[in-house]
């Protein structure tokens, strides 16, 4: 028994600090940019603990490029997509779980394939798709490959098949429409499942890079990943401090968002059964 106890405990031990050399490997490249970020150049890459701080990097990233412009496209381009999402997800995910119709399982599965594509591998017919519907360059044509996710219409409906039916019936006997069970009855019951799909959608396309910067031209439509790419692009000048600087202002907000909601964070996940 006490040996087993022991292997126990080493067997804890090791998963600890393997845990814990996997979370210094991802977040140190974060902690040089934060490094770097308030050093000259010389201090950021000499990593002497004596060299003075700084604010400049800042004040030089934030003159050299319109951040609050490619600011208000992501946060408009995350709301589309996340708003698009809820609706066409929704009301799939509803009918895939409370309605029969002939080829609903083949239709399903074939839905579920999408996850086996990679979105790059759609990139060209998306663009020439985008751009015969006339929204190349817009922030409606960045999001709209994106909102018919398989993902979304297979959360929703293992999250609406959950709910009992006894609810169902009680709406329908009280003279709600089938839109107004959706509404009503299911839509609250997964409350816990949208913020958790809401979280992963707004991390994803806040961080996207290669579609935007294929169906974007202009200054004025370019998200934040874009911006920061041509910002540090060599033919621009590389300056590691600024670049970091650059970047951090770029994470910053879904940063400090995590921090402030974190215990939400976690709780949907494991609310929703996200794993």
């Amino acid at each position: 028994m006490i040996s087993a106890t022991r292997r126990v405990d080493v067997a804890a031990g090791l998963d600890a600090v393997g845990a814990l050399i996997l979370a210094l490997a991802w977040i140190a490249p974060l902690l040089f940019a934060a490094w770097a970020a308030f050093h000259d150049a010389h201090g950021a890459v000499a990593f002497d603990p004596t060299a003075p701080w700084t604010l400049d990097n800042f004040r030089i990233a934030w003159a050299r490029a319109p951040w609050l412009t490619y600011l208000l496209n992501t946060a408009m381009l995350v709301t589309v997509v996340l708003v698009g999402q809820f609706v066409l997800c929704t009301l799939a995910g509803f009918a895939f779980a409370r309605f029969a119709f002939p080829g609903r399982d083949l239709l399903f599965v074939l839905m579920l394939l999408q996850l086996f594509i990679l979105p790059e591998v759609l990139i060209v017919e998306n663009y020439a798709m985008v751009s015969r519907l006339g929204l190349a360059d817009t922030i409606v044509g960045i999001g709209v490959p994106y909102m018919a996710s398989a993902f979304g219409i297979f959360l929703m409906r293992q999250a609406f098949k959950q709910v009992p039916k006894e609810l169902e019936e009680a709406a329908r006997v009280e003279g709600c429409s089938w839109a107004g069970v959706l509404w009503r009855v299911y839509v609250p019951a997964a409350r816990p499942v949208y913020l958790a799909y809401a979280l992963v959608s707004i991390a994803t396309h806040w961080n996207n890079f290669l579609w935007p910067l294929v169906i974007t031209n202009s200054v004025e439509r370019r998200p934040l990943t874009v911006g920061l790419s041509l910002f540090g692009a060599p033919e621009n000048g590389v300056n590691i401090s600024v670049i970091s600087a650059a970047t951090l202002m770029t994470i910053a907000p879904l940063l400090v968002a995590f921090l402030i909601f974190q215990r939400q964070f976690v709780q949907a996940f494991l609310r929703s059964g996200i794993r």
